[in-house]
């Protein structure tokens, strides 16, 4: 890793990470959305070595869509996705159940010439005001690739059941909806990725990805303006439960992935017990055909996101 990268501390807002004069993304971590939108830190403007934005933040038909985030549409009734509630027998019912995401301080926050790692702790809160899990996130970007045209973040989160109860992360699928098992890290893509080509592994391919298991997702899409083409991969973690991981992905009406551990059954996490989900996401300029994909998701293989 080159000693090129620059951190750029907003305090009590935002990190930026810069590739020489590149912007690779800004990480949002107090939020100033309404807590209708569930408010949570997020990832948005998130860039590729071109310079070419990959994220969408707040579009109007969806406003709590935010970027790159970690979400939760269904949690034992309350709702960290943001918007309506989906309810088993009445469709999507605006509730007072919007819970939030709260970052509390940086545990480690370094850039140098081993890259970017950053630790961070949250609470997940509801809307009652009552804290049920607090969090440990890891971000790491230690691969860096010019010449490849590409580089990577990996994330994991460390989730700990303090609601003193048995907690259970669902999805509107669990709660009726067929095909709509979103939840977990969520990723909206730019308008002009409404359209685009959809890769997962084992061959898979297409909107027919919605709800299959996979263990990497790729999305690849052209942009406005400078009518590039850039690649955005998701990754599962061997170690991540109920790997590999079923896929919430559109490309129509929009483009849209999530790594949907709880798509289609409910997930419970017991008082005390943690959940550790890691993933790695490679943010690439270029299509990328299938090979690639298969080739770099596991080049140098790390401690995705840094938490030990």
């Amino acid at each position: 890793m080159s000693t090129t990268l620059t951190l750029i501390h907003a305090i009590s807002s935002h990190i930026e990470l810069h590739y020489q004069d590149r912007p690779l993304f800004r990480y949002v971590y107090v939020p100033g959305t309404v807590a209708r939108e569930s408010p949570r830190p997020y990832f948005h403007p998130l860039f590729t070595l071109a310079g070419n934005m990959v994220t969408i933040f707040r579009p109007h038909d969806h406003p709590w869509h935010h970027g790159l985030a970690m979400t939760c549409a269904q949690l034992s009734g309350q709702n960290f996705w943001g918007g309506p509630t989906y309810v088993r027998g009445r469709g999507y019912v605006p509730l007072e159940n919007n819970g939030r995401i709260v970052h509390q301080d940086w545990e480690t926050l370094s850039s140098d010439h081993g890259g970017l790692r950053m630790i961070e702790r949250l609470t997940w809160i509801t809307a009652a005001g009552e804290t049920w899990l607090t969090e440990r996130r890891g971000i790491a970007v230690s691969i860096i690739e010019p010449e490849g045209g590409y580089w990577v973040l990996d994330l994991a989160f460390a989730l700990t059941n303090v609601a003193g109860r048995r907690l259970e992360f669902g999805s509107p699928t669990t709660e009726g909806r067929p095909m709509a098992g979103y939840g977990g890290l969520f990723w909206r893509g730019p308008r002009s990725f409404t359209g685009g080509t959809i890769l997962a592994g084992g061959g898979l391919e297409g909107p027919a990805v919605m709800g299959q298991a996979a263990p990497w997702l790729a999305f690849i899409g052209r942009h406005d303006g400078s009518g590039d083409t850039s690649t955005i991969v998701f990754a599962d973690h061997p170690t991540n439960p109920r790997y590999p991981t079923k896929w919430f992905v559109r490309t129509e009406p929009y483009a849209c992935a999530s790594c949907s551990f709880m798509f289609d059954e409910v997930l419970p996490l017991e008082p005390g017990d943690r959940l550790d989900l890691r993933y790695r996401v490679i943010v690439a300029d270029g299509g990328w055909p299938l090979e690639r994909i298969e080739e770099q998701i596991h080049a140098r293989p790390a401690d995705w996101g840094g938490l030990q």
